[in-house]
């Protein structure tokens, strides 16, 4: 979802700071065995749960506080966390959450029920500013009204307390995704104390729509407060975020004393201070980069399960890509195959749909695309146009995602091969945030442009609504005729059902050409040697509580 899309909201110019403050002190810190530092691809935009939306946030969010349901381990599979157990009733409509006892938060106050109801009610009761899906995009995304907006659409009814250790939520309508959709960040519980104290609720938008906090809830040099393992003790955007163990905490107590986050947004200079031991590991690990970790004896990588997808989204309200045969033309034209194989290192297969294989829902009959200049150019000629057809094609600068980490290399590659297949590629570039994504959600961003997906939660609706609910990125009506079979899907409780469904729609959709998905990737983290216990997360939900230094 979005905090792959969102993921290096505060890159642009921390590049060039970071670089020159990961020494010296970093370097001492990553050789203790008690403390580690990770190397981030971003600063964190905040730290409270409820308004996170990119993937740097999500990571830090995920030591601090914790979610009702959890993920065992480098799975998707649904896990007891702050709730036990849980139970359905009327129909879908009703989730009664039987609660973790003696539990607190980081400033003493006790996890309960009533501290549950808090946390949704406030949600619910997001007012101005907060409403905006720059805040609460997640919330927007699962439960879809507020109480002063959109009510009537919305999903949540009300939370009841039933004692302390029982919480139920009753929804307007059942909800399919509901139980994968709760293991999400974005609706963990915190501490409802600490936000009234720090105004928590204060925000506005900025004049490009921004979302700003503006009490010391979640922000740098602020306060956070969930039931995590670790707690936060400082943050200072450009220099590091620090968190410290959880010694009261309910589970196993974690291992490390200290976790630093350091924010590095070039990949070659993460990829350094690994090496020269300033940090003791990273995310997003170049494809190229792979055999230079893997020569050194003291490094190691680790495998991420692949759960993304990397597409060329198509704007058909730009003619003549309204047209289906030259829609077809552009998924003939891409030599998604060169592509994956020159870029990943071994590590992504080419995809067929916007969902990857261990989604249940995917389909094996979907329509497929072999890249074929000379099928491309008879479809252009077909569709009445004269060769070679222009089409302004985008791509982002300054940024890498798992699904595309070197998005100008793709770019080329994908430009070359379809000016070999009758069109006359434009090259556009834009820096990833706010501009690119900003156009890409706004169908501005060209007739095709390279973008990308990774999931929440092992649901279909993750990627399906996730991204092609995104009508105005591929020029499509609200009412898009397709979007029925995902209607249907959400509000299926039928595990049976809702995978037809979705399989349904993944075939309807490849037939019209929403857009040409082209890779699914495994993406890589890379570690020392001595660094143990790191379990990769398909969803990146993954927790440091496990991990241990050996020397």
């Amino acid at each position: 979802m979005r905090k792959v899309l969102r993921a290096g909201v505060a890159a642009g110019l921390l590049a060039l700071l970071v670089a020159a403050v990961a020494s010296g002190s970093a370097d001492k810190a990553s050789q203790s065995s008690s403390t580690l530092v990770f190397g981030a691809a971003a600063d964190p935009v905040v730290l409270d749960a409820a308004l996170i939306s990119d993937g740097e946030s999500f990571r830090v969010v995920y030591q601090i506080t914790e979610t009702l349901v959890g993920l065992k381990p480098g799975t998707t599979q649904l896990a007891p966390m702050l709730a036990t157990k849980w139970a359905k009733s009327n129909g879908g409509r009703r989730w009664t959450f039987t609660l973790r006892r003696g539990v607190e938060f980081h400033d003493g106050t006790p996890f309960n029920a009533a501290a549950v109801c808090a946390n949704f009610n406030r949600w619910y009761n997001f007012k101005g500013a907060q409403q905006s899906s720059s805040a609460s995009y997640y919330y927007n995304y699962v439960f879809g009204g507020f109480k002063t907006k959109g009510a009537k659409d919305a999903l949540y009814r009300n939370c009841q307390a039933r004692g302390s250790n029982v919480a139920v939520i009753n929804l307007k309508r059942p909800y399919g995704p509901f139980l994968a959709a709760m293991t999400l960040s974005p609706f963990a519980i915190q501490s409802p104390k600490a936000m009234t104290d720090n105004d928590a609720d204060k925000g506005r938008l900025t004049s490009d729509g921004v979302y700003q906090p503006l009490g010391k809830y979640g922000v740098p040099g602020g306060v956070a407060s969930g039931t995590g393992p670790f707690k936060l003790v400082s943050w200072r955007i450009g220099d590091k975020l620090e968190l410290e163990r959880n010694d009261d905490y309910w589970g196993r107590r974690p291992s490390l004393t200290r976790l630093i986050f350091r924010a590095i947004p070039d990949n070659a200079a993460r990829l350094q201070a690994l090496q020269t031991g300033e940090i003791d590991g990273y995310d997003l690990v170049e494809p190229q980069d792979i055999n230079t970790i893997k020569r050194n004896s003291g490094l190691k990588t680790l495998d991420r399960p692949a759960f993304n997808v990397g597409y060329v989204g198509i704007n058909r309200s730009v003619e003549p890509f309204d047209n289906i045969l030259v829609r077809r033309a552009v998924a003939h034209g891409l030599d998604r195959a060169a592509v994956v194989r020159s870029f990943y290192a071994g590590r992504g297969i080419v995809a067929h749909e916007f969902m990857p294989p261990s989604v249940p829902g995917y389909s094996t009959r979907v329509p497929k695309y072999a890249y074929n200049p000379n099928r491309a150019k008879a479809l252009l000629r077909q569709a009445g146009l004269t060769l070679p057809v222009e089409v302004e094609f985008w791509w982002p600068t300054d940024v890498s995602r798992p699904y595309m980490p070197n998005p100008k290399n793709n770019f080329q590659a994908f430009a070359a091969s379809l000016n070999k297949s009758g069109f006359k590629v434009v090259a556009k570039s834009a820096p990833w945030n706010p501009t690119y994504l900003g156009r890409a959600d706004a169908g501005t961003a060209g007739a095709l442009h390279l973008l990308g997906w990774t999931g929440d939660f092992g649901d279909a609706s993750t990627f399906l609504d996730g991204v092609l609910r995104s009508y105005k990125q591929f020029g499509l009506p609200e009412n898009y005729r397709l979007y029925s079979a995902l209607d249907k899907a959400l509000v299926a409780t039928d595990a049976d059902v809702r995978n037809a469904l979705y399989r349904s729609f993944n075939n309807a959709s490849m037939r019209d050409l929403i857009g040409v998905p082209y890779v699914h990737t495994k993406p890589a983290l890379a570690f020392k040697r001595t660094v143990v216990g790191y379990r990769p997360s398909p969803t990146t939900s993954e927790s440091f509580a496990s991990v241990r230094k050996t020397g």
